[in-house]
């Protein structure tokens, strides 16, 4: 927070984030409203993480090449477009499945506008020596939004209604958009050595590039089966496991439960700003990631709402720790000519991966239970982190 350039950033990322979040509340009440569609809900979880999966890596190359900043406010512009869309749509009530299912899409691909071409920028900013910090800041802006966002966007319906609600959405990406044009530019000597990504193969090509490096395999392997096993799959869930836990009005409970999640990962980044000697290291991240697992696997087996509640602190106080520890470690150890490639296999496996969580917690759920599903898979998750972790080991060692 010392550096001016990044606490701009911070502020703009807080605001944005917020928006996304903002837009979730507003236009999901009235598509649920509308439609009364699963499967448009089950069409929104996918268009918001697909484009992870499949356009990350091609960002990546793309702001290897291309200034991030750039690609950053086309992000913004494709969410100012998504917001305004909506409210064009709610205003005139003209609004068809199709026309929901595109806006999600691009709401989606927005999203990978900004994300890695984000992370680039902040090494660009803070320098090796700030990233950790910077990451684990940015990660707490990102939950800053989680909570705040639906408390504004429950604000904005109240006074301003759903359509014209979601148009004055658009004001909270313009802080990110325009400051853009004043951010610090990248050292030039290192964007000319770089190169573009050209198609899907690229994505094998940057797997072998980092096949010699231990710690980018290995984080990349952390993010990967954690979101394909768990990700956030849990959260659309939270409202089952409330009912469940049968402890007074299940909407505050839910409310209750999300927000002891988000607390943890709060309180989190603050004590590893303040304490500071957490080192570093792929073994602790994977340990991280383990602990995340076992407050999950509590979670799923507890029918007592307190220590639900507890347990779920926890699980977000631990997620926040091994996944910006990992990213942090994918930065620093990622060839400078192809940082934009390895952050984007990062993100491809971090967050497109969670487009499969809806399976192993969701669809299993529906078949055998959420607690088992859940429980299950906290369970796999945690084999294959000891696997790992053994792997990892033994790369050290040697």
């Amino acid at each position: 927070m010392r550096s001016v350039p990044y606490r701009l950033q911070f502020i703009a990322y807080v605001l944005a984030m917020m928006a996304d979040n903002i837009e979730h509340v507003i236009s999901y009440w009235v598509v649920f409203q509308k439609f009364h569609s699963p499967a448009l809900a089950g069409f929104a979880v996918l268009s918001h993480w697909l484009p992870f999966l499949l356009f990350s890596v091609a960002v990546g190359g793309l702001a290897d090449r291309v200034d991030p900043r750039r690609i950053i406010q086309c992000g913004m512009l494709l969410f100012i477009v998504a917001s305004a869309g909506w409210g064009f749509f709610f205003i005139t009530d003209a609004i068809e499945m199709w026309h929901a299912m595109l806006l999600l899409v691009n709401h989606g691909c927005a999203g990978v506008l900004w994300q890695t071409p984000n992370q680039l920028l902040l090494y660009d900013l803070v320098g090796p020596a700030d990233l950790p910090s910077a990451v684990r800041l940015n990660a707490m802006a990102r939950y800053l939004g989680i909570l705040v966002g639906p408390a504004v966007g429950g604000i904005i319906m109240l006074t301003l209604g759903t359509s014209h609600g979601i148009i004055f959405n658009t004001l909270f990406y313009l802080p990110m958009l325009l400051w853009l044009f004043w951010a610090p530019v990248r050292d030039k000597s290192v964007a000319v050595r770089r190169f573009a990504v050209r198609g899907l193969a690229d994505i094998m090509l940057t797997i072998r590039a980092i096949g010699t490096q231990p710690v980018l395999t290995a984080m990349t392997w952390l993010a990967g089966l954690t979101s394909f096993m768990i990700g956030n799959a849990y959260h659309a869930q939270m409202p089952g496991f409330a009912g469940d836990l049968g402890h007074g009005d299940p909407g505050i409970s839910y409310s209750v439960l999300l927000a002891a999640d988000a607390a943890g990962a709060l309180l989190a980044g603050i004590a590893l700003e303040s304490w500071g000697r957490l080192k570093g290291t792929p073994r602790t991240a994977i340990m991280l990631a383990m602990l995340w697992s076992v407050a999950l696997l509590g979670f799923a087996s507890v029918r007592i709402y307190p220590v639900a509640i507890v347990l779920l602190f926890f699980a977000g106080f631990f997620e926040l720790s091994f996944n910006t520890m990992a990213q942090a470690l994918v930065q620093l150890n990622a060839p400078s000519d192809i940082r934009g490639r390895v952050v984007g296999l990062y993100n491809m496996a971090g967050l497109g991966m969670r487009a499969f969580s809806g399976i192993t917690v969701g669809l299993f759920g529906a078949a055998i239970g959420i607690h088992w599903s859940l429980g299950l898979s906290a369970a796999v998750l945690l084999a294959l982190l000891c696997l790992l972790y053994g792997r990892a080991t033994r790369k050290t060692a040697g």
